[in-house]
């Protein structure tokens, strides 16, 4: 029996919640901030899940809609979120070790494009996956790298 596309929407997010969180944590401080965001991703996400047609991998995809609703989010002056017919999957996270939150607060130094970057390339994801991700050139992309890289080791030496 196939699976309706609201399942199939599910289990695909509950799988790849980690996407979002490591998106959310760079760009909201508080927990209100963060359930706000998740949903409000979760919600554009469901929106356009109909028209992703599988080209790239999901957690390509995710990322970019992640990405893109919180650049528009950030931009809204009303963050009121309508919540009726969605499915919110909302596991929990476990705390970051100390290093991990010292780098994370070097990363929420840098501009929104920056941090975009630098995220993708912690997840492992190659410089053409995020040049695709991201709407950038490979090369853009690894001239931005390293200059992310020596700004976030000279911010965790201070």
């Amino acid at each position: 029996m196939q699976d309706s596309l609201a399942d199939q929407f599910a289990t695909l997010i509950e799988t790849h919640s980690g996407i979002i969180y490591q998106v959310i944590k760079l760009y909201a401080d508080t927990q209100e901030d963060q359930q706000d965001l998740y949903q409000e991703i979760v919600l554009q996400c469901w929106k356009s899940f109909a028209r992703f047609e599988g080209k790239s991998k999901f957690s390509t995809w995710l990322y970019r809609v992640s990405l893109n609703t919180i650049l528009s989010y950030n931009r809204k002056a009303n963050r009121e979120i309508p919540t009726d017919n969605i499915i919110l999957v909302s596991p929990e996270e476990p705390a970051p070790s100390a290093a991990k939150a010292a780098l994370y607060q070097a990363i929420k130094q840098l501009v929104e494009v920056d941090r975009m970057l630098i995220l993708l390339h912690l997840e492992e994801y190659k410089n053409g996956e995020i040049a695709e991700i991201m709407g950038l050139t490979v090369n853009h992309v690894n001239v931005k790298l390293h200059r992310i890289k020596n700004q976030i080791i000279a911010q965790l030496k201070k």
